[in-house]
């Protein structure tokens, strides 16, 4: 079975029910959302009723509330305690977040590892554990899903080892995981088109299992370029074959793969075709162009 999906918008007035319905008009039967702006903290009060009404409205088509994966924002940094106060913000509103998507009766929040900025890496990755340890509770029916990075500026969790460390160092291992991204990985010196030589490194590491989600975007730098530039499925430096071959692997059938590819010309989002290509196995040159049409028409 193939889950795929997008990130989808998640606004004030409709909530999870408009996170829904934008996953449905794209084909899709997985989705991504943020709780609020990425960029920044602010969130609203999680209105139960549209929450019902999201639940049964997937139920109807198909959609698995395991398939739903929360994103925490980008400003969460739990490898610096530099300033005691913001580590200590980055930790309580991660805990809120936790909060938030058990009340969407969400399971899984990707979560980048963090940066060390100025402090020594090994010393910023046990402050990760520390947060983390700190955060996560014996109650709670989440998973934290460390998202694998490109390795830009001074961001963690840009290997195997560094993910192991952190994992191994959890004390709760049901609420720890992993959430591959495609264009992260090929930007950290993975080489996509020998998938399988890294999933079998990873399962014994870290172990298969540990796969949560996984980002599916291709690439607009080269091989082991530490930057992170996302591209559109097929348009970019690891193709479409390659992303195509991660997408149907076996290994990984029942994880959601989720698009987060740039919009065309910054306004028009690509999910709908691009999950058409995917369930066809068929990369369309004229995707640009029939994005454009599609929302101009």
């Amino acid at each position: 079975m193939l889950v795929i999906g997008s990130h989808v918008s998640f606004k004030n007035d409709s909530q999870l029910v408009g996170s829904v319905e934008e996953a449905l008009s794209y084909g899709a039967n997985a989705f991504m959302f943020y709780t609020g702006a990425p960029q920044n903290t602010i969130r609203g009060t999680i209105n139960d009723s549209i929450t019902y009404n999201a639940l049964s409205l997937m139920k109807e088509n198909n959609i698995d509330l395991n398939h739903v994966i929360c994103h925490a924002p980008y400003i969460v940094n739990l490898a610096n305690d530099q300033d005691l106060e913001k580590y200590v913000f980055a930790q309580d509103f991660l805990r809120k977040e936790i909060d938030r998507c058990q009340t969407l009766g969400v399971k899984y929040i990707v979560l980048h590892p963090g940066s060390a900025t100025k402090l020594d890496r090994d010393y910023a990755i046990n402050n990760i554990v520390k947060a983390l340890n700190n955060i996560l509770l014996p109650e709670d029916n989440i998973v934290i899903l460390l998202e694998t990075m490109a390795g830009k500026g001074t961001e963690l969790g840009i290997n195997i080892e560094e993910l192991k460390y952190i994992i191994d160092n959890v004390k709760l291992q049901d609420k720890i995981g992993v959430c591959l991204d495609t264009c992260h990985l090929n930007d950290s010196g993975i080489d996509i088109s020998n998938f399988n030589e890294y999933l079998n490194t990873f399962d014994k590491n870290i172990g298969i299992n540990k796969i949560g989600c996984v980002h599916v975007n291709d690439s607009k730098n080269p091989f082991n370029s530490h930057k992170d530039r996302h591209e559109n499925i097929g348009f970019g430096t690891i193709g479409f074959d390659n992303l195509i071959n991660v997408i149907y692997n076996p290994l990984l059938e029942r994880v959601p793969k989720i698009l987060e590819t740039p919009y065309v010309n910054k306004d028009f989002p690509p999910y709908k075709q691009e999950i058409e290509m995917i369930k066809n196995k068929t990369f369309n040159p004229n995707l640009y162009e029939d994005i454009l049409n599609y929302y101009q028409k």
